[in-house]
């Protein structure tokens, strides 16, 4: 019997925030059950076991920025469960792995790490493996996170900043 060596697609991506710094980034980004409050084409992130920020807890998220395996041509709602495996606030980093998706990732692990710049501002930096998909491209996957990514940063140093313009 063979076994079949499959290398795992690696990406980074990482984004500037110009006004935040990093202590106040970091208490966003370490608050795993609420990604969905700075994460564009997330609208459904929330706890299912454990205490918020400690290593084993499980997050659910759902929404519409990766196509789920179950999507028969038709717009369906992605989803996965995913596991807080490390939390380093000296490092201002967390890890967490993919548990349970309809994305059709076989193996899921990131690092998310807040770094302080000599600027005052700060810099959040996404680093993913993933075992290859069926059908996709990796620049793709690569491409959607950076510009969520980036999304996200400017998400967080408006709110910081105090420039949330009020919904009417």
């Amino acid at each position: 019997m063979e076994i079949e060596s499959v290398e795992k697609w690696k990406g980074k991506t990482s984004a500037k925030l110009e006004k935040a710094k990093a202590e106040e980034t970091w208490t966003i980004v370490k608050d795993f059950f609420n990604l969905h409050k700075w994460y564009p084409t997330l609208p459904t992130c929330y706890g299912v076991h454990g205490t918020n920020g400690e290593p084993g807890c499980i997050r659910y998220c759902a929404g519409f920025g990766i196509p789920s395996s179950d999507s028969c041509g038709s717009e369906s709602v992605s989803w996965s469960k995913e596991r807080l495996v490390a939390v380093d606030d000296a490092d201002r980093s967390i890890k967490y792995e993919m548990v349970e998706s309809n994305i059709g990732f076989k193996s899921y692990e990131a690092t998310v790490r807040v770094i302080k710049e000599s600027d005052g501002g700060c810099v959040i930096q996404w680093c993913f493996s993933v075992q290859p998909v069926q059908g996709w491209v990796f620049q793709d996957l690569l491409i959607k996170y950076h510009d969520g990514l980036k999304l996200m940063a400017a998400k967080i140093d408006a709110e910081i900043a105090n420039e949330v313009i009020p919904q009417s």
